[in-house]
């Protein structure tokens, strides 16, 4: 049932809106404008942040000549303003730009236009620095994050074990451990994400995440309000957390031991044994409603630190974003309760509790198991868009791998299972768990007045009863935690796939020619570049096929650069049929890439010149291995986009 609805859903879906595109610019791409413009304005799909230089706009020679700090065109949240300096010369202009997304991603790209007439124009790797994040910055960017949905995973997951499962265990000091780690390393992954931040949406190095202006600036943005706000709640889970351990860790007051009654006397004995049935349950009444008004502020602290990441991650933006938010904030819950009982499982196997305690875990993860998987579903349809995107976008390729984990995970789980049911079969053995965690108790007679013999006896008896909990750990138990640890390391793989995941673009149409130019072509392997020299004509053959049934669906396009240089370069695309004469087709467009340079893609205004020919100029600023894209449209539904890498210098 879920199979068919995942495909009736993924069959009417459209893209989801995620991470900005840039939709128009003024002066347009490649556009040559008659006179200098007094300043460059950019439109995106979206809502984006800005920052003092997220436009420069250079000359020829590589220099500034833009005014700085942009700003919103006439208020739009999606559009980009910078002013130029007046009396510049004619000549090829290289604009670069990079901005956060409203699902607070950073993009970034470059485009070119004209003054008076094209020129050649050496714009320098320097000058380009900052399309992408800096290689240290990004891998200690992401980092943070995976500690992060650890930590609250440790946190949440192992405070909901303790309330809903096992109660003694907040009295354990391996447990009040696994709490304070949680709450340490969120505490201290939240901060570097938040002295990070800064330097990866700008591209700068690592020195500049102690720049106090640039965190200042992080927290105007949303993602900034997220961290501030977690950390505010963070404060109030270490008060939560000192409540746990204070209420749960008091064993309640015994009952009142009542007084022998005469055997004969029968009437006499039932009432003693009611009262005594009301004292025990009077004195356990507090630790429940203890656990009561715990599990609520538990519940309220996980629902508002999800949702820190949730209002500033993909599902902030986009479609059916109402319906987002909640299955987001339940997902991370669910991974929390899965993942953190797992590590509260494995200390508790090892403290020896029984089976009634793995039972009450084992309903809660089949729980956790099943909301994962229905809000799981829901996010790869709203993120993928289309089947395509599943294995033609680096977003698809990494949610397989997370699938592919979860699975793994899974069949563990159900080894785990197994186990357990075999513990439940095993009462001998319970009881030897039972027999080995109680110590023979030692008496007053047993006790040295000797301070040195004293301690040696000390010594004996805490060996012993450590070895008692090692003899307790039984093979069905060790078999148990084996197979629990098992489970408890793939959980570590699905953290880091879940944010590369975070960090990637949502899947879009196969046909983006920014996607198609990185990887060469969606599961197609790319030719040779051929090296080509400047003041000589290229030609590069792309065989296409969009599996429609029109004459025009299969051929080959046939790309042609002249001079193949750095500059301007006439651009001519001829379109063959399998039979080798040309064809027409509703729409086609042409676009350049220079993915080690982060410079693109670079659209082609194409002017018609025949059936199946057109004719354009293309401003290729910088040497290198670039990308041409064709995305060809045979019919309104059918569309493919083959690329060809090539050499220029």
């Amino acid at each position: 049932m879920l199979g068919a609805l995942l495909a009736l859903m993924l069959a009417g879906a459209g893209p989801a809106s995620a991470h900005a595109t840039l939709d128009s610019t003024d002066p347009a791409q490649n556009s040559v404008v008659a006179t200098a413009p007094q300043a460059v304005t950019l439109t995106f799909s979206e809502t984006v942040s800005l920052s003092g230089d997220s436009v420069r706009v250079l000359d020829p020679a590589g220099k500034p000549v833009d005014t700085g700090n942009p700003a919103h065109a006439d208020g739009k949240g999606d559009t980009a303003r910078v002013g130029l300096n007046s009396g510049l010369a004619n000549g090829t202009y290289t604009v670069a730009w990079r901005a956060v997304s409203e699902d607070s991603h950073p993009v970034g790209g470059a485009f070119t236009f004209s003054i008076g007439a094209p020129s050649d124009t050496s714009v320098s790797t320097t000058a380009l620095q900052g399309a992408e994040a800096d290689g240290l910055v990004a891998a200690l960017y992401g980092t943070g994050r995976t500690v992060a949905y650890a930590a609250f995973a440790l946190l949440a997951g192992v405070a909901a074990f303790v309330l809903v499962c096992w109660p003694a265990g907040a009295t354990r000091r391996p447990v009040q451990r696994l709490l304070m780690t949680g709450w340490t390393a969120l505490l201290a992954s939240t901060v570097a994400v938040l002295m990070l931040r800064g330097p990866y949406e700008r591209g700068t190095g690592v020195g500049q995440a102690l720049d106090l202006s640039l965190v200042r600036t992080t927290l105007d943005e949303r993602i900034g309000t997220a961290l501030a706000a977690r950390l505010l709640l963070l404060a109030a889970a270490g008060i939560f957390l000192s409540l746990l351990v204070g209420q749960l860790g008091q064993p309640p007051k015994p009952a009142t031991p009542a007084a022998a009654a005469p055997a004969e006397d029968e009437d006499a004995d039932a009432e003693a044994a009611e009262l005594r049935a009301l004292e025990q349950r009077a004195a356990e009444r507090p630790q429940r409603e203890a656990r009561l008004g715990l599990g609520v502020a538990w519940l309220v602290l996980a629902v508002a630190l999800s949702a820190t990441w949730v209002g500033a991650d993909h599902a902030s933006v986009g479609i059916q974003v109402w319906l987002a938010l909640p299955l987001g904030i339940l997902h991370l819950i669910a991974m929390a309760l899965w993942l953190g009982g797992l590590a509260s499982l494995l200390v508790a196997l090892r403290e020896g509790v029984g089976a009634e305690v793995v039972d009450r875990f084992s309903k809660i993860a089949f729980g956790s198991v099943a909301v994962l998987a229905a809000t799981g579903i829901y996010q790869s349809w709203r993120g993928l868009g289309s089947w395509g995107a599943l294995t033609g976008t680096e977003y698809g390729k990494l949610l397989l791998v997370k699938s592919g984990c979860v699975v793994v995970m899974l069949g563990v789980a159900w080894i785990s299972r197994s186990w357990l049911a075999r513990l439940r079969s095993a009462p001998a053995e319970a009881a030897e768990v039972e027999r080995a965690e109680v110590p023979e108790p030692v008496g007053a007679a047993a006790r040295s007045e000797d301070p040195v013999r004293q301690a040696q006896l000390d010594r004996q008896r805490a060996a012993t009863a450590s070895a008692g909990r090692e003899r307790g750990l039984t093979p069905t138990r060790a078999g148990l935690r084996r197979s629990v640890l098992v489970e408890a390391l793939v959980a570590v793989a699905v953290l880091v796939v879940t944010t590369m995941l975070t960090n990637s673009p949502p899947g879009r149409v196969a046909g983006e020619i920014k996607a198609a130019g990185t990887t060469a072509g969606a599961g197609s392997t790319a030719p040779a570049a051929p090296q080509t020299q400047p003041g000589r004509t290229v030609e590069l053959k792309l065989p296409y096929d969009t599996k429609g049934r029109t004459p025009n669906a299969k051929g080959t396009a046939t790309v042609t650069l002249d001079p193949a240089g750095t500059g301007p370069n006439e651009v001519k695309l001829a379109l063959d049929g399998t039979n080798g004469k040309p064809v027409d087709v509703p729409e086609v467009q042409l676009a350049f890439t220079l993915p080690d340079r982060d410079l693109g893609p670079l659209p082609v205004a194409l002017t018609p010149a025949g059936t199946g020919r057109w004719s354009g100029t293309a401003q290729l600023p910088l040497a290198g291995t670039w990308v041409v894209s064709v995305q060809i449209r045979s019919s309104d539904i059918d569309q493919t986009t083959p690329t060809q890498q090539f050499k220029i210098g």
